[in-house]
Order: structure tokens, then sequence, then C-alpha cells
């Protein structure tokens, strides 16, 4: 039976492509020439893949993916942060032919349903669990993670994005530092606002009084801002936790007669396409949140090709932008 190397050898390629060619690996990017030559060689050669591994000869196992977003459909008008986790997701499928189910507010279909992986995006909870669980263990989450279970996950580290905020506003010399964010669930508090109230108050500049709470709208930012403003004083830099909730912040500040970033500098997340043409345009984290809904997908992917027990943690790169809203 001929092997891996002697397939190499004839099409010119090292081992490695030729290996991930004939596992059909999605990540993989070369000329679909030199895919077909691969194949062709394989082919007349008669190689044989392991039985434990899905061969591209044979026929595709046809994959049906199941995406749960855990909020309304509504929410993704609010911030386009979630529709771009969406928009990766079902673009990925595309190229990679996979069926895809969209389920919104944890709203499933009947459970037998034949589901190959699902795309669990953004918090869950042990009752959501343990009804997805019953479509299958190829489970991803996107935009969240928890160690305890065996699950992948695609995230982003907002710790360390919260603490990169506060040390900026700290070096530009700001010695008073507000938070104004969202929350995904009643009475719990956001990893951003947790992260940056902790070590914003180790670093004496953020105080329990400057920390604002409502949902991830721009609504809710504006009228948390306008809750903020009419206070006797306030901060004279905020951490918004979102671009959306940061438009609302904005036009409550211009309304109330001060300047950003001279009176008020403000820094958020997200970076999505209005961020630029905002007034001033916004200081942001750039989050690339159409990039996890792809990794997720290709991590389903890879774990039904491979049979993968180990659970993999991904986290996708940040990049601070400075705007106008900051000096």
């Amino acid at each position: 039976m001929a092997t891996l190397k002697e397939i190499a050898n004839e099409a010119n390629v090292s081992l490695a492509t030729v290996s991930r060619v004939l596992n059909d690996d999605p990540t993989l990017s070369v000329k679909e020439e030199t895919k077909l030559r691969i194949l062709e060689i394989a082919e007349k050669l008669e190689y044989k893949t392991s039985s434990s591994k899905k061969s591209v000869l044979s026929k595709k196992q046809q994959h049906h993916f199941l995406a749960v977003y855990n909020y309304k459909q509504e929410a993704e008008v609010n911030d386009p942060y979630y529709l771009s986790i969406r928009h990766g997701i079902e673009m990925q499928c595309n190229k990679l032919g996979i069926e895809l189910t969209n389920c919104y507010n944890n709203k499933l279909p009947t459970e037998n349903m034949k589901v190959t992986g699902v795309l669990v995006v953004g918090r869950n909870s042990a009752a959501l669990l343990d009804k997805v669980t019953k479509y299958t263990d190829n489970i991803c989450f996107v935009d969240f993670s928890d160690s305890s279970v065996p699950y992948d996950s695609v995230d982003i580290d907002l710790t360390r994005i919260s603490k990169e905020i506060a040390d900026y506003f700290i070096e530009q010399g700001y010695k008073r530092i507000g938070f104004i964010g969202g929350q995904d669930q009643p009475n719990t508090a956001d990893i951003r606002e947790k992260a940056f109230a902790e070590y914003g108050c180790l670093k004496g500049v953020v105080s329990p009084d400057d920390i604002y709470r409502g949902d991830f709208s721009s609504a809710s930012g504006y009228k948390l801002a306008k809750d903020m403003l009419a206070k006797p004083s306030c901060p004279s830099a905020l951490f918004i936790a979102s671009d959306s909730i940061a438009i609302g912040v904005l036009r409550a500040i211009h309304e109330h007669g001060l300047t950003i970033p001279d009176d008020i500098a403000l820094i958020s997340i997200n970076d999505i396409p209005t961020a630029r043409f905002t007034f001033p345009s916004l200081s942001t984290v750039r989050i690339h949140s159409e990039m996890m809904g792809i990794q997720g997908t290709n991590l389903l992917l890879e774990r039904a090709r491979d049979g993968r027990t180990l659970p993999l943690q991904v986290y996708v790169p940040s990049k601070l932008k400075l705007r106008n809203t900051t000096k």
C-alpha cells in the first residue's frame, strides 16, 4: 500500500500538506490544482486512509450544525457585534458545505433532528447545556468559555482588555475613571465590569459609585450617562463596555454641553463600522468577532473529523484603536 511519503514525493509537496489535504483540513490554504494533483496521485497509488479518519477520497459526511444564540434576534440590531459573529458562522458553513440551523433565545428545534455539531453563542446555563447535549457531544462555545466542561471554546480575553484600558488611562494621568456597561443576566456583573472594577480599585482610580450598569443598547448608554452627569461631579475618563452603548453616551455628553475628550475621555470595545463615523470618532478595542464564528465552525468540523477528545480554548486577538474620544 502506498504511503504518505510516496504521495508527497510524486506530488512534490510536503508530507504535512499531503496529510492535511487527505484529511480535508478546512484551515489549509493551497491551490486547488495542488489538491487535485495530490488526490489523483493518492487514487492512482491506491492509498487507503486509516479507518479512524475520514477520507476525502470517499463520500464526505454530510454535516448539520446547530447555532444556538443566547439572546433575541433583535440584539443583532442593537449591537452589530452579534451580527458579525453570526455572519462568520454562516460564511464558513457555506464555504465548507455545512447545513446550518440558527436558533435564537434558546428556542431549540425538535430533539430528533440529526445534528453533528452545536455552536452555543454567548453566555449559557446548565439548563441550556443539558438540552444541547441531547443532540451531540460535539459542542463549541463562542464568545464564552467554561473550563469545567469538556467542550471547545472561542472567546476574547475581556479581563486583559479591561486592565489594558485602565492602564492606558492611568498612564494618561487620569485619577478618576468610570464604567458604563451592560449585563447578560440579571444581578450579574459582566466580565468587563468585574475585571475593571477590581483592577481599578487596586490602582485607586475606580470607585463603586462610578460604575453604571444597564443593557448593551445605545438607549441604555444614553440613560446611564444622563444619570451620571446629573450628579455634582463625574469621572473625567470612561470605559464603555461596547461601541453601541458608547453611541448613547456620546449623545448624552454632547447634550450636557461637555467637550470630548477635553472634559471626558472615552474608550469602548468592539470597533463596529459606525465607530469611525461618530463625532468624535470612537477610541475602541477592535474585536475580530467574525473570526470567532469562523473558528468556532472550524473547531466543530475538526473535532468531528478527527475524533479529538481534548477540549481546546481559543482566544481571538484584540487591538486598541485610538481615535478622537481620547487625547
